[in-house]
């Protein structure tokens, strides 16, 4: 990709200049007194002029691609999803993207309809906390459950693997070398042939503008080689990931048949496709060179990978929904932990980003358990605030009227009302449905407006200090909130800092502290607890005592920790997992924190159904 960007660079350099040298060749020497020569300096500000606008279009385009997933999905007039209410699909869709979310420990993803006949999707944002899926309403309309979760979960996949970030940045980069075409597209344009027309010059201009469109279109060749070269091999990756996810090669296998049955296909009319095309499922724009040009690969080769025995048949007719899954028992392992399970750090860390069948079906039979009060709320903007403030009243009721008193006084219109609806409905919560449901509300707290959002923050550090301290369960609301608002309302994104856990030993320490003295019912020391964290990383460091651990300095730590190198964060899972299971089991509070810890370190961790 870098060699392909370099190369397009110098060939836009060296046209323009070309573009140039035959302006000052052919220039009307009768209408100017000087006489212009082409020399070297003219060839290395030309150069420099090119770099600084493609540097400076790049830049101005990923500043505005910084409200991440959402600003793609309104980039191709896509509408949010909020409550679906009585349509059959549009329920379906986001029952399949929240099932997703919850088997898999990621944040719930907004959920766009994009109004196009082609069956398509795309998943964007910079991270699992602003990422957004996107899909087609022809998709919605001809794929059935199966074939729409296929897609989904192929989506979910470019997630887990970091695909999103890249193609953000890779629509900055190629926007800056599609600059001279948009430019020569401008001066060509009508508006200007008016404005141009009593000018002697006018032909001259125009002759500029076409040269630099044609110059332009070959920066233009060069995005489509790299959008190509990126995306071909991601795309069967997650098409396997899609398959393993779901233990369905059927679902995803037949949703690429129906596109190849389908008459419109894949193809989208809208004209930002072509900007990001390397986002979509399959093939979502038709190119000249299509051997050459295509994002994707050709449906019958990603059909036989999944299907090696494949008829070379296409589908026309939409089949019935599947049957649905009867529950299971070994399905229910996360929902009722209370007082403590053993736990298998390998298989919980090989889980993370991979989950199994059984926890997408676990999923299922949560959202389904959970009472229609609370899925409800975290389906509304207003409610959605509401659900989060339940969670953190106090249990005292001295504490929980200072709570309340203050949300009616401070909290906007509408929110306190909805509030006293959910608490007379509390009794039938149960302590395995608080994690999902926060997941669940995530997607319409990314709705607020930033004043909306900064006192929700407000008061939700209010009701955690009402009653003088700070809860380990508290913190782990409010930490897993302000790590994924954040990065939608103050674009606050993490970047890799340390390639080494050597790098990052004091925020280790700090971590493994605070897990060895969180659970009070443990019957081992913290020290031993602490020690088999650090005999997993492999690291000097020492116990600190409870007394000098602060929620401040955790925050730190943990801001620091996500800085760490992907493929270093593993390990550091490992070494949390030791320490809250160095007594052979897990306690609720435990298993809250680590998912917590997880989720900053944006390592999306299942439910530990299958892990006990």
């Amino acid at each position: 990709m870098l060699f392909l960007f370099a190369l397009a660079v110098i060939s836009l350099a060296l046209l323009t200049n070309g573009l140039v040298y035959l302006l000052v060749k052919f220039q009307d020497t009768t209408s100017t007194a000087v006489d212009f020569r082409y020399t070297w300096e003219i060839f290395w500000a030309v150069n420099i002029a090119i770099l600084v606008l493609i540097a400076i279009a790049s830049l101005i385009r990923l500043i505005a691609l910084r409200g991440g997933g959402a600003s793609i999905a309104e980039l191709m007039g896509g509408e949010l999803v909020i409550d679906p209410k009585g349509d059959f699909n549009r329920r379906k869709l986001l029952n399949v993207v929240e099932e997703m979310a919850i088997a898999s420990g990621t944040p719930v993803p907004s959920v766009y309809i994009i109004p196009e006949q082609g069956i398509n999707a795309f998943a964007a944002g910079y991270s699992p906390g602003d990422a957004v899926i996107g899909v087609t309403q022809g998709a919605v309309d001809h794929l059935n459950r199966d074939e729409l979760q296929g897609v989904v979960a192929h989506e979910f996949s470019h997630i887990f693997n970091g695909d999103m970030r890249l193609n953000i940045r890779l629509m900055g980069v190629l926007y800056g070398i599609l600059m001279l075409y948009l430019i020569g597209r401008m001066i060509v344009s009508p508006s200007h042939h008016v404005a141009a027309s009593r000018d002697r010059s006018h032909a001259a201009v125009i002759a500029v503008g076409i040269g630099l469109m044609a110059i332009g279109a070959i920066g233009q060749f060069f995005g489509n080689l790299i959008k190509a070269a990126v995306s071909r091999q991601r795309e069967f990756l997650a098409d396997a990931s899609a398959v393993q996810f779901t233990r369905n090669a059927d679902g995803i296998a037949d949703a690429l048949k129906r596109i190849g049955g389908y008459e419109p296909g894949s193809i989208l009319e809208h004209p930002e496709s072509a900007e990001i095309s390397h986002l979509f499922f399959s093939q979502g724009i038709t190119f000249s060179f299509s051997g050459l040009m295509t994002t994707h690969p050709p449906l019958e080769e990603r059909i036989r990978r999944i299907q090696p025995g494949w008829d070379e048949k296409f589908l026309w007719e939409k089949t019935p929904e599947p049957a649905g899954m009867a529950p299971t028992d070994s399905a229910m392992g996360f929902a009722g932990v209370s007082g403590g399970v053993p736990i298998d750090a390998d298989q919980v860390v090989s889980q993370i980003g991979n989950p199994e069948p059984s926890q997408v079906l676990f999923a299922q039979q949560l959202i389904a358990s959970i009472p229609d009060v609370f899925s409800d709320a975290a389906h509304d903007p207003y409610t959605a605030r509401s659900l989060v403030y339940l969670f953190l009243l106090s249990g005292d009721a001295e504490v929980r009227t200072e709570q309340l008193t203050h949300l009616k006084d401070e909290a906007d219109l509408g929110v306190y009302d909805a509030l006293a609806k959910l608490i007379l409905s509390e009794p039938k919560l149960e302590t395995g449905m608080k994690l999902p449901l926060l997941e669940m509300a995530y997607p319409m707290l990314r709705q607020l407006s930033y004043k909306q959002y900064k006192l929700f923050m407000a008061n939700m550090d209010v009701l955690i200090r009402a009653d003088g301290r700070v809860g380990l369960s508290e913190w782990a609301v409010q930490k897993m909130m302000s790590k994924h608002l954040e990065e939608v309302f103050e674009a606050k994104h993490s970047v890799v800092k340390y390639n080494k856990l050597k790098q990052v030993q004091d925020a280790c320490q700090i971590l493994l502290s605070l897990l060895a003295h969180c659970d009070r019912e443990s019957n081992i020391p913290s020290a031993d607890a602490f020690n088999k964290g650090a005999e997993t990383l492999e690291l000097d460091i020492q116990l600190q005592e409870k007394a000098a651990l602060s929620f401040k300095a955790m925050n730190k730590a943990l801001e620091k920790l996500n800085s760490l190198h992907p493929l270093r964060k593993p390990k550091l899972i490992k070494a949390c997992i030791a320490t809250v299971s160095a007594d052979n089991m897990i306690s609720h509070i435990e298993l809250e924190l680590l998912r917590t810890v997880a989720d900053c370190l944006e390592c999306p961790m299942p439910p530990l159904g299958n892990a006990v």
